[in-house]
């Protein structure tokens, strides 16, 4: 049986177009006419595929590649065979992905799994929701009262929208989500079994009657050109309101807790913790599994490596990493004064044996 291939196959193209597009130069124009029908890594890619190599780590990839065509910048020209086809690019990887871009459009955003163009049979949408033109619902997804979704969005398979919700325009809601108390924005691309709007951790601990409840009122605002991954939950605000900033991207499985504020812009990546009432300003980047406590603020450009725990406001522009985090600089003098104690704990063992 034949491989299945899920994404549309590119028509070929010259590297002439290739170079065209990018604003690389081909450094053998004669090449100009030489065809390229697919992408592919160093690795595995074949004759007919352009690569791309920015990275030492993979130069014994680069030697035995048997690509046809290479993005690669002047300072590593001189490292790729002679029977692959060079494209100097000042920024290999991002032209590459202009590239892709141009090749698998398709990729970029998510269509109806069912190939719908309209509503299917088995959606339930309630009469008093209102559906722009050319809203696609697939089977089996819940639209409740008074819900607003507009044109160009696509409801994946078995979501669940709650009453009163807002959906912009050009949004993707992934299959088996579930979305209440939120107004969404447009062009915002939420996938599969993300759960926002949901209650917010709050109680009052350890009371004469047991963990007293508090109500949450609050929403989730989610603005403009933000993507959410898989599994994400996105807690409503209790007071005020939880707050996705402009062009924000999340990874899957991060856990945003309610009161958060996350500025425009920022980047976090997968199963990072958020705990609330917590102000992240924009243009921040925090490393996967990242734990954030409660009522702090990360000033605007911002980053955090991956696995860090913080305790402590950041200021503007910090670097900061650890368990607990501190800045970085801080944080690896003190990581080599340890180390420095071990070696010399092992080079002059005292009172062993005793």
């Amino acid at each position: 049986m034949a491989q299945p291939t899920f994404f549309e196959q590119p028509p070929a193209s010259t590297l002439a177009e290739i170079a065209a597009l990018t604003k690389a130069r081909l450094v053998d124009s004669s090449r100009g006419g030489q065809q390229v029908r697919g992408l592919a890594s160093l690795d595995e890619a074949g004759p007919m595929h352009l690569t791309f190599f920015d990275n030492l780590k993979y130069k014994g990839q680069l030697a035995s590649t048997r690509a046809g065509a290479c993005l690669v910048h002047a300072r590593f020209e001189a490292e790729v065979p002679a029977h692959v086809a060079v494209l100097r690019a000042a920024q290999p990887f991002r032209d590459f992905v202009k590239v892709a871009r141009e090749f698998h459009r398709d990729a970029l955003r998510p269509q109806s799994w069912f190939g719908n163009a309209g509503i299917a049979p088995s959606a339930v949408i309630d009469e008093s929701a209102h559906l722009e033109d050319g809203v696609i619902v697939d089977p089996l997804a819940v639209i409740g009262p008074n819900v607003e979704i507009g044109s160009g969005t696509i409801v994946g398979a078995g979501a669940v929208i709650g009453a009163n919700v807002r959906i912009g325009r050009d949004c993707n809601v992934g299959a088996r989500t579930a979305i209440q108390f939120a107004l969404i924005g447009n062009n915002v691309l939420i996938h599969p079994g993300c759960s926002i709007g949901q209650d917010g951790y709050g109680f009052v601990f350890f009371g004469p009657d047991g963990h007293l409840k508090v109500p949450q009122t609050g929403r989730v605002l989610i603005q403009n050109d933000v993507e959410i991954g898989a599994g994400t939950t996105i807690d409503r605000g209790s007071l005020r309101d939880t707050v996705i900033g402009e062009g924000t991207k999340i990874d899957n499985q991060v856990q945003i807790g309610h009161n958060v504020t996350i500025g425009r812009h920022c980047l976090l990546a997968a199963q990072i913790g958020l705990a609330g009432s917590l102000t992240i300003g924009d243009n921040v980047a925090l490393g996967a599994k990242v734990g954030i406590n409660n009522h702090l603020h990360i000033g605007d450009g911002a980053q955090v490596t991956a696995m860090s725990a913080v305790k402590d406001d950041i200021p503007a522009g910090g670097r900061w990493g650890g368990h607990f985090a501190k800045p970085t600089r801080q944080w690896f003098r003190e990581i080599l004064a340890v180390e420095r104690l071990v070696r010399d704990s092992a080079a002059d063992p005292k009172g062993e044996g005793e």
